[in-house]
């Protein structure tokens, strides 16, 4: 915590700093919830729902006022065990999503948090964050997203952090917004609901500090918000289309940090409801956080003191039609080109069925090849990510990672759902970002 007491001398520029009221939020109106059928049924037919992805779902769920409990007590039930398996191995970002699913709309769920010391865990996983940025050249041990929603859940359920610190390490010019030269939207967009939860609890008095920490972290929103602005593109997407709906989220929550004409939210609304009816979101991750923003609902709504039984209610789920197609003997094969860079690289031509994903082309070059395209991966609430090739593993105090390029240029889909074409050029790149 900050050292300094609150004076009442600071009430004047509490005043100045207290949000608008009326956040500027656009939402889907009820006569479209149909256009939500694509992502309800991801997030609740996925065969893939556990662990933190359960978590992403449940938490959307619940904000978006879902009362089907044949869906969420089997999603609460995951998470619990995904909790009780995997122990300190969870990583900061992971039990932030957690805790934010179980403690969302007053449930008994909240429980869960305060029987298994959640809270008094992340903060020791923030702490080792903030050390580990110390001995390695201000690289955090997972990322600053994880980061920001680390310091999210411990604001909203009134966890220990120093908002000196939190005013430190969230400055605008910090590397870690940044990919490759790149700013990062959904990066500094978790960074502002963060922000926010902080400044909100100083201006309501629920933690100490100074007027030097609350003009800082009020600026720092105002610089975050003006960088993500700054990625708008013609049609409304905000980065790319899966960094719009957290950036939607920073957005209406800080809506008195921008002019009304610097950001048409409906055209955003618009854009990702085309992008929805063309299948861009398979993910139930990418499906969840995407559904909890088109509802109106930000994750500082987890804060709220009501039960969440508001928006859709008992909405009509969708569920998988049979596929009535008769699928074809035999699958047409497509062939591509397959690369592994690192100082030299190694490629060869794979041929796999015709709608394959990137890791089956790296499966198939690893039967080719142990030594050349061997490879490691692991599991995250976006899919698979690749964590090494040639043994030779990505490392977050170095910068390094694994990196996915389709005919030289970077991908912003993982390697479990981008869908390789034919004749295509793949490649896995060693870089640093």
């Amino acid at each position: 915590m900050g050292q300094s007491h609150l004076l009442p001398i600071l009430g004047l520029l509490f005043f100045s700093l207290i949000p608008n009221q009326l956040c500027k939020i656009c939402e889907v109106s009820e006569e479209n919830y149909f256009r939500l059928h694509p992502l309800l049924s991801t997030m609740t037919n996925s065969k893939y729902t556990t662990g933190t992805q359960s978590a992403d779902v449940l938490l959307s769920l619940r904000l978006v006022g879902i009362q089907n409990q044949t869906l969420i007590q089997p999603l609460s039930q995951q998470v619990k065990k995904y909790v009780g398996r995997k122990g300190s191995n969870l990583s900061s970002g992971q039990l932030a999503l957690i805790t934010l699913a179980l403690g969302a709309c007053r449930t008994a769920d909240e429980i869960f948090i305060y029987e298994n010391h959640l809270l008094g865990h992340l903060e020791n996983k923030l702490q080792a964050e903030i050390e580990n940025m110390k001995a390695h050249d201000g690289s955090p041990l997972t990322n600053y997203y994880q980061l920001g929603l680390g310091v999210l859940a411990l604001c909203l359920f009134r966890g220990q952090y120093s908002t000196s610190q939190v005013a430190e390490l969230f400055a605008p010019e910090n590397k870690n917004y940044y990919f490759h030269g790149q700013f990062t939207v959904d990066t500094g967009a978790m960074a502002v609901l963060a922000l926010t939860c902080v400044k909100r609890g100083l201006i309501n008095g629920q933690t100490k500090t100074d007027k030097k920490d609350l003009r800082s972290i009020d600026d720092h929103i105002q610089s975050l918000v003006k960088k993500i602005l700054s990625e708008k593109k013609e049609n409304g997407l905000i980065g790319n289309t899966f960094s719009t709906g957290t950036a939607m989220q920073a957005l209406f929550v800080s809506s008195d940090h921008y002019k009304e004409s610097e950001w048409n939210c409906q055209q955003t609304l618009d854009t990702i409801l085309k992008e929805i009816s063309q299948g861009a979101f398979t993910l139930p991750a990418a499906a969840a956080q995407v559904l909890t923003t088109l509802m109106g609902k930000t994750y500082l709504d987890v804060d709220k003191d009501f039960s969440c039984a508001s928006g859709l209610g008992n909405f009509n789920i969708p569920s998988h039609e049979p596929d009535t197609t008769t699928p074809p003997n035999s699958p047409t094969n497509i062939s591509v080109h397959y690369s592994v860079k690192i100082s030299e690289i190694y490629s060869t031509t794979i041929t796999v069925p015709s709608g394959s994903v990137f890791l089956d082309v790296m499966e198939e070059a690893r039967k080719k090849n142990e030594t050349v395209f061997g490879f490691t991966v692991e599991q995250s609430s976006w899919g698979p990510y690749i964590t090494s090739v040639q043994g030779l593993k990505a490392n977050n105090n170095d910068r390094t990672y694994w990196e996915l390029l389709s005919n030289g240029r970077s991908l912003s889909q993982g390697v479990g759902n981008y869908v390789v074409h034919n004749s295509e050029g793949l490649e896995v790149r060693w870089s640093k970002y």
